[in-house]
């Protein structure tokens, strides 16, 4: 859960099945991303500019871990890569690397604009950035590849403004877009799609009416945007089916699926707040109270 800004209250709530078996709080202000990697939990801390790693166990995270600076960078998202972890940071307009055996930052990848949401595919990372300017409404429109061996930037895709969640099914980048206008009064949302293997790209705006959170997952062999408080399958032109969407919350800020289940985030910004599970169905199943603002999810077997 992210907390409120500026108040270091970001926190992570641990649960095994139906029971919370443990609660970290006090991480940092703003916990913006939690990865998982084997036996270890990763969590990037935006505003505190920290990486934190902890060991999972059964009975959960062996405290009190360790923690990286970035040095005033200002991280958002993480993707893991053999023994590398590659974050985005807005502050220092780049993606960094950090050495998973030695947990020192080893190398940074320069990029013309801010970025945000980082996947991997085969040799290549893929990074969005939705701002050319710190809040500057969102005036990106490009996400870039880059090759993971050399650290270069191998190709720039116009993808329409605002990019910043992206999936990556088989061959297919899926990228939610969000832009404002200059005022900030209004907004309007989108969807883009890049076949990877054709370097086709699919780009739609929605309607006004539609509010959509930046979320993009997968559930029930379909791919799933999150709108108008909960979420909804995308056509193969990238239309939002709204007539089998899952979840009407008057307050979703997340959303996220793992085993066929789904999981949305439920916050009044005020806390604390739920988790509500829906299986592939749609039907509720079970609701999880967690700390304020509910944000990212990651999911743990032991083997």
């Amino acid at each position: 859960s992210e907390g409120t800004y500026g108040d270091s209250n970001g926190s992570i709530s641990v649960f095994s099945e139906e029971e919370k078996i443990q609660t970290v709080e006090n991480l940092g202000d703003i916990v913006q991303s939690i990865e998982i990697d084997d036996d270890k939990l990763f969590v990037i801390v935006n505003n505190s500019h920290l990486i934190k790693r902890y060991s999972i166990t059964e009975s959960g995270l062996n405290l009190p871990g360790i923690e990286i600076s970035t040095n005033n960078s200002s991280p958002r998202e993480m993707v893991i890569v053999g023994n590398k972890l590659y974050f985005t940071n807005w502050n220092s307009h780049d993606v960094k690397v950090l050495d998973l055996v030695t947990f020192s930052i080893i190398s940074s990848i320069s990029l013309n604009g801010i970025p945000e949401d980082i996947v991997s595919k085969d040799e290549y990372l893929y990074v969005s950035i939705p701002q050319l300017e710190l809040y500057d409404t969102n005036n990106g429109s490009t996400v870039v590849q880059i090759n993971i061996n050399t650290e270069e930037i191998t190709n720039t895709y116009e993808v329409g403004r605002g990019p910043e969640q992206m999936f990556i099914d088989n061959n297919d980048l899926y990228i939610s877009r969000t832009f404002y206008s200059s005022d900030w009064v209004s907004a309007t949302y989108g969807s883009s799609m890049i076949d990877l293997e054709t370097e086709e790209i699919l780009i739609i705006d929605y309607g006004m009416g539609m509010v959509c959170g930046g979320n993009i997952l997968k559930l029930n062999n379909q791919i799933y945007r999150t709108v108008n408080g909960g979420i909804a399958p995308l056509t193969t032109d990238l239309n939002l089916n709204i007539s089998s969407k899952i979840g009407a919350y008057q307050n979703l800020y997340s959303a996220s699926s793992s085993n066929e289940n789904l999981y949305l985030g439920i916050s009044d910004y005020v806390g604390p707040d739920t988790v509500y599970i829906h299986d592939q169905l749609g039907e509720l199943i079970r609701v999880l109270p967690v700390g304020v603002l509910p944000k990212d999810f990651a999911f743990w077997t032991n083997h």
